[in-house]
């Protein structure tokens, strides 16, 4: 069973995910209506993900008997100087989520909460590649500088990104 300080600070996550999925969504508003289709899409399927991360500790919570809260979803920023600035938002914001799954990390190895501390694994593997590929994006980007024709090739890469649901809802 889940204590209730551990149930209180995974609804706090799951609000942190769905306001993670809010910020993406809304940077793929804002690079579709600056005719970024790539980026837009790669936001589009970012938002998804993030949705399903939502869902993977309400699953946890719901199969573990806790209750799930959500929670009010803070406002977002709606739009952005270019995709550089996206970019590096979006990188500091998943090394913010980093530290929020450590810290959960941690509550559980304090608490001896094994169970909690194996599902959490799932999530500090998926950090690692967030932080990756929005590290690798923010190097494209400052690389192609105000190049547009790099930006417009950066763009039409990101338009092949495909979602994929995560094994762990299957």
């Amino acid at each position: 069973m889940i204590t209730k300080t551990m149930q209180n600070a995974i609804n706090k996550q799951i609000n942190a995910e769905l306001w993670s999925a809010y910020l993406y969504l809304a940077m793929s508003m804002d690079a579709e209506a600056k005719a970024l289709k790539g980026i837009a899409n790669w936001f589009f399927v970012q938002w998804l993900e993030e949705q399903d991360h939502a869902r993977i500790f309400q699953n946890y919570m719901n199969s573990s008997g806790a209750k799930v809260i959500l929670l009010p979803i803070d406002k977002v920023d709606s739009e952005w100087k270019n995709p550089l600035d996206m970019f590096k938002q979006t990188l500091k914001h998943e090394k913010e989520v980093t530290e929020m799954i450590n810290e959960l990390v941690r509550m559980a190895m304090n608490e001896g909460d094994f169970a909690t501390l194996s599902r959490l694994q799932w999530f500090v593997d998926e950090q690692v590649e967030e932080e990756e590929n929005a590290n690798d994006l923010v190097d494209d980007f400052s690389r192609a500088g105000n190049d547009f024709g790099t930006i417009l090739e950066l763009d039409s890469k990101l338009a092949e990104r495909e979602y994929s649901k995560p094994e762990i809802l299957k």
